[in-house]
């Protein structure tokens, strides 16, 4: 099931043009940072100074403790006074230096886990922020959720992670130029070859680095599956069916196959890195020992005292791990870079801005035209909707008649401008609907959709939704589901409006599907200023008396205001002043219910046919 990248991306392209290419998130992550906490990251950067600063000087401190006591040793060895005072001093130099690099470490660590809490609110909720401001069209493209998926299991944690590296890299840089100018005063090609001994092993990080991202990027269709198993294995909403039909183990099974795939693949890259990196890192053993054994030569002859020779010893020693902990934060970094192209790709996704801007229409009494209205979804072959032409005046009702697949519910999308016809045009009060600022058209209408949301809130809550300005209002409430006919149950319940719906929370009560669905009818009242309300299907678990009644008292209460039906009731559908047949996303009939009869086609037909069901 693994995906092979494609030849001739970036990353598989000149490698030094695509290193370097990648650490454009850099500044971007630390913008972020900054802009997250200033306190935070400006004690972040003076503790790192710190931090950078002090080994050096701990080493150097050491050295001259060394030299002074082996002054105070001959000294005391010939017979003559010996001064421990400069011995006690230094060594109580050494030990404040000590404890100042301890504290600047743990405010080091302290700042990064203050904010590593904030930075990852914060870029979650960036990526929240970035999903409401998306069409329709982009939660149904499965590229686009393979993006979102990339972006909410890795992306997250990256910024932090890069500006850590930053930092680290930083406190390591400061202590590597300390320890060079201490080296040097041995010799310059001390720290030339410090500074070449680490390389091998770098270059070798970072290509695997590469490597891995490339690996996560093109398997995110896997990782969705893997996501999606779980889901339907652990969710209550699928519960019954799995258990019903013995799915468990089948879907198991597949989830174990996806790990068993994604993991050799990780296997082999893992081998390969740590293989790599073990021979490479030899060389930097290697170089070290060897200049052990040129300090200590140097040190036998006389040119350099013990103090000296111990001092250049730790820095040499010290000095290449400070090599090998850049090295690495520049591979980590180029990895982070990696993951944040992801977040960032997300976050840079197009979404063309909204130019419409009108509250009101100039014909008020002309209600809703579609003109020549055609549309095929993206990524689509068919037309969903071809040459629609339709017109409903302000108090009438139309019912939509159709198989399913036929373009209903397609038409009630353009009509909330979930999507825009690719020709034609619609009208709303005479004005195009890409006239119409969105907030104010989407108040102008009220739907409920066959699959609408069954939140996991307060029974209030779920009936609020409908129009958040006034989520809290128990008044608007109580209104809305007197209108949805859901009082009576709602009463009855336990804790009334205040009963939590659902089974993910304590003492959440489940709905049955009748009740559920008075719940969204009463969500669609709630919008006391919409004056079209749609109806998409949202009775289909009720019985056929009950969907009779509820659909005559929604007449009664849509007296002055446009009503669009969806059912496939005829005994509901003939209620309508108007009745539209949809075929193949085309209108083939319409009329009222009686002309539709005297025309004998293909209404009549489906009419006659569900009426022998009754008999």
């Amino acid at each position: 099931m693994a995906h092979h990248g494609p030849t001739g991306t970036p990353e598989s392209g000149d490698f030094t043009r695509s290193f370097f290419g990648v650490f454009r998130f850099s500044g971007r992550a630390l913008a972020l940072v900054w802009s997250t906490s200033r306190a935070l990251t400006l004690w972040l950067g003076l503790l790192t100074l710190i931090g950078g600063l002090l080994p050096a000087g701990i080493a150097y401190v050491g050295a001259l403790i060394i030299d002074a006591v082996v002054v105070a040793s001959r000294a005391a060895a010939a017979g003559e006074p010996v001064a421990m005072a400069p011995v006690f001093w230094l060594i109580a130099l050494e030990a404040v230096l000590v404890m100042g690099l301890a504290g600047a470490q743990r405010g080091i660590s302290l700042c990064q886990s203050l904010l590593r809490a904030q930075l990852g609110q914060r870029v979650n909720v960036m990526i929240l922020e970035k999903a409401l401001t998306l069409q329709l069209a982009h939660f149904e493209d499965s590229e686009f959720y393979d993006k979102l998926t990339r972006a909410r299991r890795e992306a997250s944690s990256r910024p932090l992670s890069l500006v850590t590296r930053t930092f680290g890299l930083a406190q390591n840089g400061i202590s590597l130029v300390s320890y060079g100018v201490l080296l040097a005063q041995f010799s310059p090609w001390a720290v030339a070859v410090l500074l070449l001994a680490g390389l091998p092993a770098f270059l070798a990080e970072t290509k695997f680095s590469g490597d891995a991202f490339r690996l996560f990027r093109w398997r995110s269709p896997e990782t969705r599956m893997q996501m999606y198993l779980e889901t339907v294995l652990a969710r209550e909403d699928h519960a019954k069916e799995v258990k019903l039909y013995g799915l468990g183990p089948l879907l198991l099974d597949r989830y174990r196959n996806i790990f068993h795939t994604l993991y050799r693949e990780d296997r082999q890259l893992a081998i390969r890195r740590d293989g790599w990196g073990f021979v490479l890192g030899l060389i930097g053993t290697l170089t070290l020992y060897a200049a052990y054994g040129w300090i200590a030569l140097t040190a036998v002859v006389g040119r350099i005292t013990l103090g000296q020779m111990t001092m250049y010893l730790m820095l040499f020693r010290q000095g290449q791990a400070a090599v090998a902990a850049i090295l690495s934060a520049i591979g980590g970094m180029y990895e982070d870079n990696l993951y944040l192209s992801t977040l960032y790709d997300y976050l840079d996704t197009p979404v063309p801005a909204s130019l419409g801007t009108a509250q009101c229409g100039p014909e008020p009494e002309d209600g809703i035209r579609f003109e020549n209205v055609s549309f095929t979804y993206p990524g689509g072959e068919a037309p969903a909707l071809q040459a629609i032409d339709l017109h409903i005046r302000p108090g009438e009702s139309l019912a939509l008649v159709g198989q399913n697949g036929s373009g209903k519910t397609t038409l009630i999308k353009l009509l909330t401008r979930l999507y825009d016809p690719d020709e034609g045009r619609i009208l709303l009060d005479g004005r195009d609907l890409r006239e119409w600022d969105d907030a104010t058209l989407r108040q102008r209408v009220g739907v409920i959709f066959q699959d609408f949301a069954r939140y996991q809130m307060r029974v209030g809550e779920n009936v609020g939704v409908g129009d958040v300005d006034h989520f809290e209002d128990r008044q608007r409430w109580q209104q809305a589901a007197d209108m949805g006919m859901a009082t009576p149950f709602i009463e009855a319940l336990p804790s009334g409006f205040d009963t939590q719906l659902g089974k993910w929370f304590r003492d959440g009560r489940e709905l049955s599907g009748g009740q559920w669905q008075k719940i969204a009818l009463a969500r669609a009242f709630m919008r006391s200023g919409a004056d079209i309300l749609v109806l998409d299907e949202p009775t289909a678990a009720m019985d056929a008396e009950a969907e009779a009644t509820i659909f005559e008292h929604f007449r009664k209460l849509t007296t002055n205001r446009i009503a669009i039906l969806i059912s496939h009731r005829f005994s509901t559908v003939r209620m309508a002043d108007q009745i539209i047949v949809i075929q193949d996303g085309r209108i083939i009939e319409r009329g009222d219910h009686e002309a539709l009869m005297a025309q004998d086609g293909h209404y009549a037909h489906l009419f006659k046919l569900q009426a022998q069901g009754y008999r």
